[in-house]
C-alpha cells in the first residue's frame, strides 16, 4: 500500500529483456537502504526489488505489467517516480494507492498558470473507470485531485514542488502516463453496475 507521495524520481540506468519480462535497473538516493523482496512503486506500479548494490537496484516487470502500464516504453536515462510502501504508523498525506495501475492515459495539453501547471489527460472510458470532480487519482504514482472531470478526460493542477520533485517536468503533449483510479470509487461503481445489470436498482434506492 502506498500514499501517492513520491519520494523522488529515480533514473533508469539499464534495461534488459528476458523473454517476455523486462529487468529495470534504477539509481536513487535510497537504493542502498532497500532490501531484496521489498515493494517499491514505480510510476504507480508496485514492483519487487530482485537485486541491489550500494547505488542501484533492479526490479522485474512481467508481460501483463508492460502491456497495462507505461513501463514498457521506458528508455535509459528517463526518470521514474518511486515511493516505498507505507508504514503502519505513517501519516496518510495523499490517498490509499495500491500500486495496481488500471490503465494508461495520454497527456493532451499542458497549460502554465502563474507558476503552476494544468495537465490534461485523456483515457479510454470503455474500460469502466471514471473520475469525479475533486476526487483522488494517482498519475504516475502521484496522488492528485481531479479537476474538470469529463467522461474520458480530466485535469490536475501541479504546484512547483511537485513539478520539480517528480517526473511531471518530463511530461509533455503525447506522453503516456499510468492511472490508478480511487479504490473507493471503483467499488461503488462496480456495485452500482451490478445492480443496474440485474435490474435491482430499486432495492438499492428503496423505491
Amino acid at each position: 500500500m502506498f500514499s501517492g507521495i513520491v519520494e523522488e524520481p529515480a533514473k533508469v540506468v539499464a534495461l534488459e529483456r528476458e523473454k517476455e519480462n523486462l529487468h529495470i535497473t534504477l539509481t536513487c538516493s535510497f537504493a542502498k537502504d532497500l532490501k531484496i523482496d521489498q515493494s517499491v512503486s514505480h510510476n504507480g506500479v508496485c514492483l519487487t526489488v530482485v537485486k541491489k548494490d550500494e547505488q542501484t537496484y533492479t526490479v522485474t516487470a512481467i508481460k501483463e505489467t508492460l502491456e497495462k502500464s507505461n513501463l514498457g516504453l521506458l528508455k535509459v536515462g528517463e526518470k521514474v517516480n518511486v515511493e516505498r510502501s507505507m508504514k503502519i504508523d505513517s501519516l496518510l498525506d495523499g490517498h490509499m494507492v495500491q500500486g495496481h495501475v488500471d490503465q494508461t492515459a495520454v497527456c493532451t495539453d499542458v497549460l502554465e498558470a502563474d507558476g503552476s501547471w494544468y495537465y490534461t489527460f485523456e483515457y479510454d472510458p470503455t474500460k469502466g473507470n471514471i473520475t469525479v470532480e475533486k476526487g483522488s487519482i494517482a498519475v504516475n504514482g502521484v496522488s492528485l485531485t481531479v479537476v474538470n472531470s469529463r467522461e474520458s478526460s480530466f485535469q490536475v493542477a501541479i504546484i512547483p514542488y511537485t513539478y520539480e520533485h517528480t517526473n511531471f517536468h518530463e511530461i509533455n503533449k503525447g506522453t503516456v502516463v499510468n492511472l490508478e483510479f480511487d479504490i473507493v470509487g471503483k467499488y461503488i461503481t462496480k456495485i452500482l453496475r451490478q445492480y443496474l445489470e440485474s435490474g435491482q436498482l430499486n432495492r438499492l434506492t428503496g423505491k
